[in-house]
């Protein structure tokens, strides 16, 4: 980088050096002179300008007995060139007085910055030193061009070049200019492991957050060189090793190089992994009196013959200390020791449990905290002014203050208080901007177009409460949502969450209806334990199904073709003409109502229905060990739901749902998948509504489309909609695998699945009193379709519902391709079934994926 300074038709010689001349040298004479002995007010000053005689006079102070000596002199000279006020201080005598000589420095007059186009003058103006209307000072513009060069750094632009110019104008004034060639950003070329073994260099990429350089990485900021992102990846990749058994593992260095040939960085990793260990034996032992170790067994996380993890290890250490706490042991300590069998590869665990110092927290000082109240942080915290010392519970709180998402950094440290068994927490907090306006799309097979703008608040007034506005519109589905949650109702450690939505979903290729939704839903969370967390809710929303006019028109009267109407059943089951005066049968085929495609009875009932309340409660309880929520390779998600209504409102049921999803990494970087689900809805009091069943489609089973599985309507020359079921399960197998050939940073993978479930049991309207329709299903005289819109030349008498409700077990397999894009999650899906019922409809490609931007 170029500090250089260069002077635009420069006159003044002494604004060319970078040094300061400083001439002060006084000869022997000057000091035995009669000039010596005098005072500071008859030194005479000559060269001044701007700055007073008398205050340059000031920095010389009278020795004893009121008069100037050697060191006296001394000392004033230096405390004036100290102000950088002046470019040259000489001192002379001259006629046996003290003379002192200044040449001043110039004046600031204008400070500009030329070639920045990245980082805008504002920023730059506020990190330098130099201001206009100020000093002009040689060595603080060189310190002022290596804070700007470091502002690029930070942004990954090693090559800028910071060049500062002088433009002499008149009255002792400069302007300042700071000439910038930015630069192209430094990239992350090439990431390299030395020494891993155990996993491969694609894996160990996964784990790090520094990423290498291609084609899409102008949407992101990973690949920019870092060399605390750097440092910080050290740590990562020790954490991986030691959570999967490693205890002797060291990340020896992370070496660095910038390759001019290839302008940007090259990162290598040099690991030594040592063994992997397994537990042998898991040991509890207590020094403190009447206290029983073993109460903590439960607490520990570690499993005797599963692999050495020290993520557990320090959970298990926490929970245990924490416990022993609430036991009424507020000073216990939880310290382990690992003994280990290097032949065997295996470790044994003691938890020892032992008295700590008797230290009490003194006081809690929080720091940084502009926006966000005190009280939102203190709360984060389990122990309080005046209680015992606990370093469990400070790392939790510590933990918990990095989670809110509010800071950029949070460190918690102590300080000595008042006296030895005294401390002082001191929080150290860097908030960050927590609003979020986001206008997204995305298509999706099953919903196609869709666009959503949201504005949200994760930090709504500092009071840690989370608000969040958005708006939906899309080819199929529509609506609003207003979300409020208080993470600490009443200041306790339950979240409040209220939702007010809107959704409308409209008619398409998969469901001859649409329906709007208006509801109200609040909601407690509890966090149970780290992993396993329970929510409560109360749901009220109003329904109401949407026809198109041509599948609700029942229009068979040949004198009056304008007039809607509901024929009687001798009406519609008439045959060949033969019916009650005047009317004749033109088509022949006894179906009147449904001659010119109606929807289906279950639809007509609830449109007829209109409006319909629903009042439910229920409960979620989630179970959650994931290693990582958005691209999970190991851990287990378990969630089941219940849902009761019936507590007012016009329907009664009672639905039971249940997810399960087991991540396991096999070998080579495969991650194989168990995707088990089920439900049941079950019938309390009053009928069931059909949009109160199940529907399913390739949620459940790859292959088919939206609602293409399960019982369906089968009355010729309707909509044969899809009706739903009472029960359902579901199964699925699925290996995800890198694209080895391709870069990590790329981010695709590529799966192979296999799916089976069914969907059975339709307990749904299948008679409509307001007609007179009565049900005939599987009617002997009426010739149902071979296949989905396939009818025979003479259909029979299908007046009430037909509908196959079949036991088939559904199964397919298939390929997908996961795309984890700067646009977004992307997923690709390509399936074919193996067994299938009669009417099922499939959907072979399937695709789904939107972004933010």
């Amino acid at each position: 980088m170029n500090f250089g300074m260069r002077v635009r038709g420069g006159v003044l010689a002494a604004l060319i050096m970078y040094a300061v001349p400083v001439a002060a040298t006084l000869s022997a004479a000057l000091f035995s002179s009669p000039a010596v002995a005098q005072t500071a007010a008859s030194i005479a000053v000559e060269g001044n300008r701007r700055v007073e005689a008398e205050t340059i006079r000031s920095y010389f102070r009278s020795g004893p007995g009121g008069r100037l000596g050697q060191a006296q002199i001394d000392d004033g000279l230096k405390a004036l060139i100290e102000t950088g006020l002046f470019q040259d201080v000489r001192i002379n005598t001259v006629g046996g007085r003290i003379v002192v000589v200044v040449v001043e420095n110039p004046v600031i007059g204008r400070i500009a910055f030329e070639g920045n186009k990245k980082v805008k003058d504002d920023q730059l103006s506020a990190e330098i030193q130099s201001k206009p209307r100020g000093t002009f000072s040689r060595p603080m513009v060189q310190s002022d061009a290596q804070r700007i060069a470091e502002i690029y750094r930070r942004s990954g632009r090693y090559d800028v070049r910071v060049n500062p110019e002088i433009i002499e104008q008149p009255n002792n004034r400069v302007d300042l200019i700071f000439t910038i060639t930015e630069g192209s950003k430094t990239g992350v070329r090439s990431i390299d492991f030395v020494g891993n073994v155990a996993y491969s260099s694609y894996r160990l990429r996964d784990i790090i957050k520094t990423r290498e350089s291609n084609l899409l990485s102008f949407l992101g900021g990973a690949d920019v060189y870092d060399p605390d992102r750097v440092e910080a990846d050290r740590d990562l990749i020790r954490r991986f090793y030691l959570k999967n058994g490693y205890a002797d593992v060291q990340v020896v260095a992370a070496m660095t190089e910038y390759d001019p040939e290839k302008k940007g960085f090259l990162v290598t990793f040099k690991i030594e992994e040592g063994q992997q260990y397994r537990v042998a034996a898991v040991n509890y032992v207590s020094s403190i009196p009447n206290f029983d170790a073993n109460v903590l067994r439960t607490w520990s996380r570690v499993n005797v013959g599963g692999t050495y993890n020290a993520e557990a290890l320090e959970k298990s250490i926490e929970e245990m200390q924490i416990e022993a706490s609430r036991r009424g042991y507020a000073f216990a300590v939880v310290r382990p020791r690992g003994d280990r069998n290097f032949e065997a590869h295996t470790v044994t665990i003691t938890f020892a449990v032992d008295e700590g110092p008797r230290t009490y927290i003194e006081r809690i000082n929080i720091r940084g905290n502009t926006r966000t109240r005190d009280y939102v942080i203190r709360r984060e915290f389990d122990l309080s002014e005046g209680d015992a010392y606990n370093r469990a519970l400070v790392d939790r709180a510590e933990r918990r203050l990095k989670n809110l998402d509010f800071f950029k950094s949070v460190k918690i440290v102590t300080e000595p208080g008042s006296s030895s068994d005294r401390v002082i927490l001191i929080v150290d907090l860097e908030e960050k901007s927590t609003g979020d306006f986001s206008v997204s799309g995305g298509y999706s097979t099953t919903d196609g177009a869709l666009a959503e703008v949201s504005i949200s608040e994760r930090n709504f007034l500092g009071r840690g409460l989370f608000a969040k506005a958005a708006v939906t519109y899309g080819q199929y589905a529509r609506g609003y949502t207003l979300s409020f949650v208080d993470p600490y109702l009443f200041d306790y450690r339950v979240a409040l969450g209220l939702d007010l939505y809107q959704r409308e979903q409209l008619a398409n290729s998969y469901i001859s209806y649409g329906t709007k939704t208006f509801g109200f839903s609040p909601r407690l969370g509890f966090q149970l334990r780290e992993d396993l967390a329970l929510q409560l809710r109360y749901s009220i929303y109003q329904q109401e199904l949407k026809l198109p006019d041509a599948l609700r028109n029942c229009n068979n009267d040949p004198f009056n073709p304008t007039m809607a109407f509901n024929p009687t059943p001798a009406f519609v089951n008439s045959v060949n003409g033969v019916l009650p005066a005047p009317a004749t049968d033109a088509s022949g085929v006894g179906l009147w109502c449904y001659s010119d495609g109606e929807a289906s009875l279950p639809v007509r009932k609830e449109l007829q229905s209109g409006k319909i309340l629903t009042s439910a409660v229920g409960y979620s309880l989630n179970f959650n060990t994931l290693d990582n929520n958005k691209n999970p390779t190991d851990g287990l998600l378990v969630d089941v739901r219940q849902d009761f209504a019936g507590v007012g409102g016009d329907v009664t049921y009672l639905k039971t749902a249940g997810d399960l999803k087991y991540y396991t990494p096999l070998v080579s970087d495969i991650v194989g998948l168990i995707h088990l689900q089920g439900g049941i809805l079950t019938k309390v009091g009053a009928d069931l509504r059909m949009l109160d069943h199940f529907q399913m489609g390739p949620n459940l089973v790859r292959g088919f489309a939206p609602n293409g599985i399960g019982p369906r309507s089968i009355n010729p020359f309707t909509s044969m909609d899809a009706l739903g079921g009472t029960k359902f399960w579901g199964a699925s197998f699925e290996l995800q695998m890198p694209f080895w050939f391709l870069p990590k940073e790329v981010g695709l993978k590529g799966s192979v699945y296999a799916d089976a479930g069914g969907l059975y049991d339709y307990k749904g309207p299948t008679t409509w009193t307001y007609t007179g329709e009565v049900t005939t299903p599987f009617n002997s005289t009426c010739a149902l379709p071979t296949k989905p819109g396939v009818y025979p030349a003479y259909a029979g008498t299908c007046t009430g519902l037909v509908y196959d409700d079949s036991s088939v077990v559904r199964t397919s397999v298939g390929v997908g391709l996961i795309w984890a894009s700067p646009f977004g999650p992307l997923r690709f899906d390509y399936a074919v079934p193996l067994t299938k019922g009669q009417f099922d409809r499939v959907q072979q490609f399937k695709f789904g994926g939107g972004t933010s931007f």
